[in-house]
């Protein structure tokens, strides 16, 4: 159906029905018009899977929902660093939705993860922008290629459950631009979703529903979004304002008295019914999409399905150690200890729980011998001594002990944050018995989130498994007897201690709102520019095998530049690489990380086989948000670009150098300081001679008294000095008169003018 088409069932509609299509029909549906050819169509939770509930509907997971495949969570699918494998989770979960009639799968979630307590965080995918919008795009890609739409979210900055509805998230244009916003610029720019999803939460005092701005002007208009913006369950706020702001959908339905109250206001000329009909278009445009789309006959394989599912999870896991303890060797006496080797924490709770078709564990997928005690519950922090001395026995008998520890349902999950980082109690109290008997010891661990390890410099091996969907059993399995080499890497920086965390002090805020001091500085960005130990850096993840790099060059491609890197599998299996490119600003621009992560490339290797990795960059790459510009800014000078492992460990580099075409906006008055007009190519030469007239005048006397060093601290003293002058100080420093200041002020102003 064509535009004109759309336009023409707009004109037959009533006001009524129109200010009813902008409200859900029920909890799922989409209210259609039938009297015009119109279904209300149907959407579902499920960024890992589809939660489809055919009777009692809820958004937090509490009523059932059909049998679905429950794929590996966000926390884990963004360890992949794998485009590729998102596309293709995503089709599979499109082919889901089409199957059973679902239109709009509501995901993928990719809020960053500012504080590890967050509740939510099993859900969203990365600390790095770069990343979560990289892994966003790819899972659109793969939805829709099946014409289901996708609903990113929660546009934006929903970065904590604590007062999640009504909290204020109050930080500067930067840190929104640069942190909170970037994700979903990525997913909007290239994928194209059909639909966002706004959060609860305000934004600088402004509920994210009502937020012209950010509905507007920034997702329509900067960056072309051409969907519908659909609110979270529960979170317009006042209707009409919403809708004048960009919010074309409110969710869940019925909602009689908000339509009547649109109906009013385009009665009493509060709105226009252009604005309404505008609304109503776009909603009309993708419904339609969706029910006139010419797609193939898509199947719900479940068992097929299942299968993929503990594919992709054998891909994210996280090799965080390995002192050579792994792989293990079939037909080795092992102890399975821990709940979790059981009944394994595979998903995350609240709105994306899904009704698994079935669930492997890792004790049915062991090879035959294995022993197994439970030693601790996996739902619960409860300490058995004899359940704890079986499974230390159990230990020292066996060549190693395995270890499945993790969080239970009830310590992380949507609705709350955390409190702490810590595992249970009776988890790391076992560890501390086993290691006691067993020195070959490893953990595997089941969490949504990062978890403090006070074991882990004693402990020979850890794997995290994330939270890894119904499949969690066979890729166990495969990964710690070696038939799948590791190849996830940390989509998240995982720190000794929660109070190392740089929002530590900041979260979750009070009624008033939480305020994001740290600026830009969160995740990899605040330890590495404090040099500050941490567990496992950003990016980091062992293998079976070793990797070098090698021969790292630039090549120019008109507006982009491709950056080549020969990688190495020096090791005896096959495995997986993941490069990492990181940007480092050298030009001395203030205020910038110490490295960003801007590209990435997954190489399959054999033993002996050598590939190039190709990754791009262009100026976005470089750029950071200038508040004075109102946009994107990289300043011309020299940028290290790092080839990695992970954030903190780099394998090669080359240096780029880069001309800009922008200047930032400089107002020069008489508290201009000397060092920004020398930092400014515009100005810096003007200034050479007040340099030299500042040589004459602050150098101390030849026959000063004093030795080398003296004269040293001096001459580094007048130099601060005058860098950190303004210009008004000439008069004192040079014996300027106010005239003379003056004029030197006019001409550094028509030189940054000209």
């Amino acid at each position: 159906m064509n535009e004109k088409d759309i336009w023409e069932i707009i004109g037959k509609m009533t006001l009524e029905e129109k200010a009813a299509l902008c409200s859900g029909k029920d909890f799922w549906h989409m209210e259609g018009v039938e009297r015009l050819g119109i279904p209300p169509v149907m959407v579902s939770d499920g960024p890992h899977g589809l939660r489809k509930q055919d009777d009692k509907a809820d958004h937090l997971g509490v009523n059932e929902s059909i049998k679905a495949v429950c794929f590996p969570a966000g926390c884990a699918t963004a360890c992949s660093f794998d485009e590729d494998l998102l596309e293709r989770m995503g089709s599979t979960l499109g082919q889901e939705c089409r199957a059973e009639n679902v239109s709009v799968l509501l995901g993928p979630a990719v809020n960053m993860k500012r504080s590890p307590l967050c509740g939510r965080n099993f859900e969203y995918y990365s600390e790095d922008p770069y990343l979560a919008g990289k892994m966003a795009a790819a899972l659109i890609r793969g939805v829709q290629s099946w014409q289901v739409g996708t609903s990113v979210k929660h546009f934006a900055a929903n970065n904590q459950e604590y007062r999640r509805m009504s909290g204020s998230s109050n930080m500067d244009e930067r840190t929104l631009r640069e942190i909170y916003l970037a994700a979903f610029e990525t997913a909007v720019k290239e994928a194209k979703p059909w639909t966002v999803m706004c959060s609860y939460n305000r934004i600088n005092g402004t509920f994210a529903s009502e937020n012209r701005k950010l509905l507007t002007e920034i997702l329509r208009e900067e960056w072309g979004f051409d969907g519908f913006v659909m609110s979270d369950w529960g979170a317009v706020n006042r209707r009409v304002d919403a809708l004048h702001a960009g919010l074309e959908l409110q969710m869940p339905g019925p909602c009689p008295e908000d339509d009547a109250e649109l109906v009013r206001a385009v009665q009493n000329g509060e709105l226009s019914e252009d604005e309404l009909d505008r609304a109503v278009e776009r909603m009309l445009r993708i419904i339609l999409r969706y029910e006139q789309a010419e797609v193939p006959q898509a199947v719900f394989d479940r068992e097929a399905d299942h299968q993929i599912a503990a594919d992709i999870e054998k891909e994210c896991a996280v090799l965080l150690k390995n002192d050579g303890i792994l792989p293990l060797r079939r037909g080795a006496k092992v102890a399975y200890l821990g709940g979790f080797a059981a009944k394994p924490r595979y998903q995350g709770g609240g709105s994306s729980h899904i009704n698994s078709t079935r669930v492997s564990s890792a004790l049915e997928c062991a090879p035959e011998g294995v022993v197994y005690e439970e030693a601790f519950p996996a739902d619960r922090d409860e300490w058995n001594e004899e359940a704890v001395e079986r499974a230390v026995r159990a230990a020292k008998d066996a060549e190693v002990a395995v270890i499945f520890a993790g969080l239970p349902d009830s310590f992380e999950s949507e609705g709350y944050d955390r409190s702490h980082m810590r595992l249970p109690d009776c988890q790391n109290e076992l560890i501390r018995r086993v290691l006691e008997v067993q020195k070959r010891v490893v953990v595997v661990l089941h969490c949504g989130s990062p978890v403090e390890t006070p074991w882990a410099d004693e402990v020979p091996a850890v794997l995290c498994l994330y939270l890894g969907g119904e499949g969690v059993g066979e890729a166990t399995d495969a990964l710690l007897y070696g038939d799948a080499n590791p190849c996830g890497r940390l989509a998240e920086t995982w720190p000794l201690r929660l109070e190392d965390n740089p929002s530590y002090l900041n979260f979750p805020g009070d009624e008033d709102g939480v305020s994001y001091a740290e600026g830009v500085y969160i995740g990899y960005r605040y330890y590495d520019k404090k040099k500050m130990a941490v567990r496992w850096p950003f990016g980091h993840g062992e293998s079976y095998t070793t990797f070098a790099y090698s021969n790292v060059r630039l090549s120019s491609e008109g507006k982009k530049v491709r950056v080549l890197v020969d990688v190495t599998n020096t090791g005896a299996r096959e495995g997986k690489e993941t490069v990492q490119l990181y940007v480092e600003d050298c030009t001395g621009t203030p205020g910038r990380p110490v490295r960003e992560l801007k590209g990435m490339k997954k190489l399959s290797l054999l033993p002996g086989e050598t590939k190039t990795a190709e990754l791009e960059l262009d100026d976005r790459s470089l750029s950071w948000y200038s508040e004075k510009l109102h946009g994107w800014y990289a300043a011309t000078g020299t940028y290290r670009i790092l080839l990695a492992h992970s954030s903190r460990d780099v394998r090669g580099e080359v240096t780029l150098t880069y001309f800009s075409k922008q200047r930032i906006p400089l107002h020069v008055h008489r508290n201009t300081t000397v060092g920004a007009l020398l930092a400014d190519p515009r100005t810096a030469p003007i200034l050479q001679e007040v340099i030299e007239k500042a040589k004459s005048v602050l150098a101390p006397a030849e026959d000063a008294p004093g030795e080398a060093a003296s004269e040293a601290i001096t001459e580094e003293m007048s130099r601060q000095m005058l860098f950190n002058s303004p210009l008004r100080a000439a008069q004192m420093f040079f014996g300027m008169s106010k005239a003379e200041i003056d004029a030197l002020i006019e001409k550094l102003q028509k030189a940054v003018d000209a």
